[in-house]
């Protein structure tokens, strides 16, 4: 297998990280910035679960040498166009989105807007601006109801269970026209259940971490038999940040024989954990963690939902030497330790 080589860009020419005051977007922003490198964040705090929280993770990364703001709506064509022109950046991190598995059912044409839209307006701002590469935010959810483990990024994912992972299986196919037809080196990450200090509140460590320290109750479907490769989010923006640099190239294959990749600049690699782990363990690990027990209501499965996520990272570990370390216990510690400093409970 032919390696993609590092083309390490200078400190001086800017990263567009989009998603910037998001979870993951803060993080990568922040790590970007401690290696000298200059980043242009992007957002416009549309439908953020905790607007509050969202200023909070822009406010850790406004006064850092290197780092500027811009307020653009990416599903706005024109307003994308102007950025692209005036900021002029070499290479793109692409993780603004609407996520949420089970909210993509209630607000549909919110994602298709966020997801599908504001996809297309990078894309073509990357087109015009002769990006050297693309990397953006995909989905462990593009694969489906699968039961089988781990999941490999060269298997089939054309039978999504959600609105929300359709929207992410597109932006993969999208990416790929792009560099089929226009050789813009694309790299597209699949994450597999983030977890960590600055998170998402529509998500289970945090929300349940919030329901157990207020004694309320948490849902658990299935009782808790649902599988999860909970991933930290140190490990993943570790992960974004090695392939900034490491843009994939035409007549390369992935961690298969592909002639169809193969014929364009287009990765795809899974970022997880390797370890899948029953949601009732998770629990017991935030009772551990916060000392008090869960009071726990049991739910069928909803048909958004999957049984099983699990990455195979042989991929990633080829191309950077690296794969998720973090073991769950020690992550959930941190995030619960996080959580009582940040809302001083």
């Amino acid at each position: 297998m032919s390696m993609p080589v590092s083309t390490a860009a200078p400190s001086d020419e800017p990263i567009l990280v989009t998603g910037v005051a998001g979870f993951i977007g803060r993080g990568v922003a922040d790590s970007l910035l401690s290696s000298g490198r200059r980043v242009i964040g992007v957002d416009n705090f549309e439908s953020p679960p905790d607007l509050a929280l969202a200023e909070a993770r822009l406010e850790t990364l406004r006064n850092r040498p290197g780092f500027s703001f811009e307020h653009v709506d990416l599903a706005d064509r024109a307003a994308v166009e102007e950025l692209f022109r005036n900021r002029n950046p070499r290479r793109v991190v692409h993780l603004a989105a609407r996520a949420g598995v089970r909210a993509s059912m209630d607000f549909p044409h919110e994602f298709t807007r966020c997801n599908l839209d504001a996809f297309t307006n990078i894309l073509e701002g990357c087109r015009n601006g002769d990006i050297e590469h693309l990397v953006y935010a995909s989905s462990s959810s593009v694969y489906g109801a699968r039961s089988i483990a781990p999941f490999d990024e060269d298997e089939s994912v054309d039978h999504p269970v959600s609105l929300y992972a359709a929207t992410k299986r597109a932006n993969e196919l999208m990416a790929h026209s792009y560099a089929h037809l226009y050789g813009l080196p694309c790299t597209g990450l699949r994450f597999f259940t983030v977890y960590g200090p600055w998170g998402r509140p529509d998500m289970a460590v945090f929300m349940f971490t919030k329901a157990i320290i207020e004694g309320k109750p948490i849902t658990l479907y299935e009782g808790g038999a649902l599988e999860r490769d909970f991933t930290y989010v140190d490990d993943i923006i570790e992960g974004v940040v090695r392939l900034v640099d490491i843009a994939p190239k035409a007549g390369e294959a992935g961690s298969k024989p592909s002639p169809a990749r193969a014929a364009a600049p287009f990765r795809v690699y899974n970022i997880g954990n390797r370890a899948p782990t029953r949601v009732r363990e998770l629990v017991d690990l935030l009772e551990e963690a916060i000392g008090k027990k869960a009071v726990v209501r049991a739910l069928p499965m909803p048909p958004s939902d999957v049984p099983l996520t699990a990455a195979a990272t042989d991929a990633i570990e080829a191309t950077t030497g690296f794969r998720p370390e973090t073991p769950l216990k020690e992550g959930v510690e941190r995030f619960v330790d996080w959580y009582r400093t940040f809302y001083k409970v």
